[in-house]
């Protein structure tokens, strides 16, 4: 599983990383919401937009800075889960095995890691790694 990750990051590396990223992260984050929040929920709403198929220009701009901000961020070897929360993944080695560093828009740093089956939900803090 170790060759399925071009990129296997230190916390320090990772750390790094995310200063870069950081901007292009908010611009996901941002307009994957604005995106959502033109989305139709309603029937009425697919019959005003001509049954959704043509998206409005403003969409057109957001899928755009979605499209970018995830370039930029892939590009760096880091793995996006949940393009909404700026949910992120940094493959990592410890004790010979593949994890995760995770990071969520709006924490301060990378503080926690999981296992891959394990998701978001088994997040353990670093300092009990």
């Amino acid at each position: 599983m170790i060759e399925s990750y071009p990129i296997l990051f230190t916390v320090e590396h990772a750390q790094r990383v995310l200063a870069r990223i950081r901007p292009s992260v908010g611009d996901m984050v941002r307009a994957s919401q604005g995106l959502q929040l033109l989305a139709p929920t309603t029937p009425g709403d697919l019959l005003a937009r001509n049954g959704g198929s043509r998206p409005s220009p403003e969409a057109l701009v957001l899928m755009d800075r979605l499209q970018r901000s995830l370039v930029a961020i892939r590009s760096e070897g880091v793995l996006v889960k949940d393009m909404a929360r700026g949910l992120l993944d940094f493959p990592s080695l410890q004790d010979g095995r593949v994890v995760f560093l995770c990071w969520m828009h709006g924490e301060r740093e990378i503080g926690f890691w999981h296992a891959p089956e394990s998701g978001f939900g088994g997040r353990q803090p670093l300092t009990d790694s």
